[in-house]
């Protein structure tokens, strides 16, 4: 039985540097096969995993022995803390490596969402010319409102900042006096969803948080305003962006977190037909650059726990 065992996928040269003569089972599609990774956790003492994995329940009593957990990220609504500490199994997940990715994802969501022309491309190709339609907005001069202020919202923060936008947040566990909030607006939420020209998450998933962006929050909103999610899928309300999405009561969004993940063809269904909306499968934070990091990161936190 291994030691190790990673259930998501992972830069292999992590494994190969921190875990040389260690005995690893590499095999990303145990996420996907519950009988058998619960099988493969019967000796081992380290568990790595990305986002899908929920590591709670069945899952840890299959694993007596599990010393340490690595988070290939740094969510961890899917990894039951409570359950861990209990045990006295170390969560480590891999805090400030993904940030940038995360932070040039929002910026490129705004970009593209303002500007518009991206939904040119196939009318181009039937030979029509749609500029009028196609015509969008600038960045330069627009507020961005930050939901959440920890370090991958101040670091989008200066990336917009670069570009020209106005910088609001809103962090009620945030101190007035942090030194994050020079040159920011620090607004409540009603305040900053109704300034904001593009307001982008940056919230754990918690029972306060859940489905914050609802109906009520979305019409509190400009009605040409961006809405960019890539904290957690359950911190939006999907059925009320849509709606005003359809009803052209928002301007657009992007959402790279869902309620359900994997989107299944079934729950996929209330996208179908949205106008001005971008979805991608949960990579903000996953780039070819940052998944080295995440994983050299990650594997080094997890073999200074077994090395103890």
């Amino acid at each position: 039985m291994s030691d190790i065992v990673i259930s998501e996928f992972i830069d292999e040269a992590a494994i190969a540097e921190t875990f040389a003569g260690r005995d690893v089972l590499y095999d990303p599609a145990l996420v996907d096969k519950p009988a058998e990774l619960a099988a493969a956790l019967a000796d081992c003492r380290a568990l790595l995993v990305r986002n899908r994995t929920q590591v709670r329940g069945a899952l840890l009593e299959a694993a007596p022995n599990l010393k340490v957990v690595g988070r290939l990220g740094v969510g961890l609504d899917n990894i039951d803390m409570d359950a861990c500490a209990a045990r006295g199994i170390e969560v480590r997940p891999a805090n400030g490596a993904n940030d940038l990715s995360v932070a040039e994802y929002v910026i490129t969501a705004a970009m593209m969402l303002l500007r518009r022309a991206w939904l040119s491309t196939d009318k181009v190709i039937a030979g029509e010319w749609p500029r009028m339609a196609m015509i969008g907005r600038e960045l330069d001069g627009k507020r961005i409102g930050l939901v959440g202020f920890g370090a991958i919202a101040r670091l989008t923060a200066a990336k917009a900042r670069g570009l020209g936008m106005t910088i609001a947040g809103y962090d009620p566990f945030l101190p007035e006096d942090h030194a994050a909030w020079a040159g920011v607006e620090r607004l409540d939420l009603k305040t900053l969803l109704a300034a904001s020209d593009v307001v982008s998450l940056h919230t754990p998933l918690t029972a306060e948080t859940r489905r914050m962006i609802d109906t009520a929050a979305i019409a509190a909103m400009k009605p040409d305003a961006i809405l960019i999610n890539t904290a957690r899928g359950g911190v939006v309300d999907e059925a009320a962006l849509c709606a005003a999405l359809k009803a052209g009561k928002l301007g657009g969004a992007a959402l790279d977190v869902f309620e359900t993940e994997p989107v299944t063809v079934a729950s996929g269904v209330m996208f179908q037909g949205v106008p001005n909306l971008i979805l991608t499968p949960h990579i903000a934070g996953v780039t070819d650059e940052s998944n080295v990091r995440v994983s050299a990161v990650t594997a080094k936190a997890v073999a200074e726990v077994l090395d103890r």
